[in-house]
């Protein structure tokens, strides 16, 4: 055992990375008692313990138009979070996804002699597959949450480890769906439309207009149609709630990631990301929507090389759910789809199928506890039997 406790620093941008950041450091302190977290990330990261040297509220933006908006601060954060691995030398840099800042961290933290383990591996396979050799220079592990993401980084001599999915295994409803029904007041033959209108503010002002303009039409073909909008911790009630009185629609609020309302729902509308794959191993169907900005969304075109965005497609290597992007993302196609789902029972029920062999292709593996262990044995050789 270390005669110092180990000092981590944690990095984490999104609201999803700050809970997958969380989880890891809750295993890691059973694992390694004593260590210390500080590092980036938001209320689940300091709820479990780490210090909050830098909140990670305001900058997680996707899109190279909706990043150049926000560089002031981006940069701010980062130049913090160079200046605290310069200055305080922790015994392991954790650097969960948000993949371009992370990268520029880990640069500077690797230049003064502190090891990193990179969590939720930059989609190099996915886009700009060339730079996986200059990840390896700054990157002392990387732990993968998919399986095929293995070979790729060790065809080039980066030290890899699956450790799973940081979901698989978690998402569940703690209800049966009859009690879970019982509980929301979800009585009756009528449908439920889940939205799910992402975790950022820029996702917010570009979809949940249109998510709630889908919804309207969606309410007028399908009459007593439920509507339960999962809102992310991240997202401040005064970001939705004009819009959703604007709306005239009747929607029931479910604050969170709330797997038992989840399972209620017969259809989702659901912004591209981590939601997508929470959707999928409660096993309903959906449709995936994003908007970028033009000029990301043209520059995006030309950097990426597979087919899909949304995860459950790319995991399944097919296009098992509908996915609407850009001028595609229109409250016609996208209550076209619902629709269909809802009316054709054969139709959501192959959808059901597809995403029950992506929830088995994910495993059970627990994906922080494994990567908790990861860490430990690098802060602490022989620390984990």
């Amino acid at each position: 055992m270390a005669e110092h406790a180990p000092l981590v620093l944690l990095s984490a941008g999104e609201a999803s990375g700050d809970r997958h950041a969380a989880d890891l450091f809750t295993a890691l302190k059973a694992l390694v008692p004593g260590v210390r977290g500080i590092g980036m990330g938001g209320a689940a990261m300091r709820e479990a313990g780490v210090e909050i040297r830098c909140d990670s509220s305001g900058i997680g933006v996707i899109g190279l138009v909706e990043i150049a908006k926000h560089y002031g601060e981006i940069r701010r954060a980062l130049t913090l979070m160079q200046a605290i691995a310069r200055a305080e030398k922790p015994d392991l840099l954790i650097c969960v996804d948000y993949k371009e800042f992370n990268f520029r961290l880990a640069k500077a933290a690797k230049a003064c002699g502190v090891r990193v383990l990179f969590y939720v591996s930059p989609q190099v396979w996915a886009w700009r597959p060339g730079r996986v050799k200059t990840y390896g220079r700054i990157v002392d592990h990387m732990a993968v949450i998919f399986p095929f993401e293995v070979p790729f980084y060790a065809a080039h001599q980066i030290p890899v480890t699956y450790v799973g999915h940081p979901l698989a295994g978690k998402v569940k409803p703690t209800l049966d769906l009859p009690a879970a029904r019982e509980k929301y007041g979800l009585d009756g033959a009528a449908p439920v439309i889940g939205l799910l209108p992402g975790s950022r503010a820029n996702e917010i002002k570009r979809l949940f207009p249109v998510i709630l303009e889908s919804a309207r039409r969606l309410a007028q073909d399908f009459a007593g149609a439920r509507f339960l909008l999962f809102q992310a911790p991240s997202v401040a009630d005064a970001d939705i709630q004009g819009r959703l009185e604007a709306s005239g629609l009747a929607v029931q609020t479910i604050q969170g990631q709330d797997y038992d309302a989840l399972q209620c729902c017969d259809a989702v509308i659901t912004v591209s990301g981590t939601a997508t794959l929470e959707v999928a191993l409660i096993g309903v169907p959906m449709v995936i929507v994003y908007r970028l900005s033009p000029l990301s969304y043209w520059l995006g075109r030309l950097l990426v090389s597979i087919p899909y965005i949304g995860l459950p497609n790319i995991l399944a290597g097919r296009g098992i759910v509908r996915e609407f992007i850009q001028h595609e993302a229109n409250p016609g196609n996208i209550a076209a789809e619902i629709g269909k789902i809802l009316r054709e029972p054969d139709y959501a029920a192959g959808i059901r199928q597809a995403l029950a062999e992506v929830r088995e292709r994910l495993g059970d593996r627990n994906g922080s506890q494994e990567l908790a262990r990861l860490a430990a044995e690098m802060l602490v050789p022989g620390a984990v039997p």
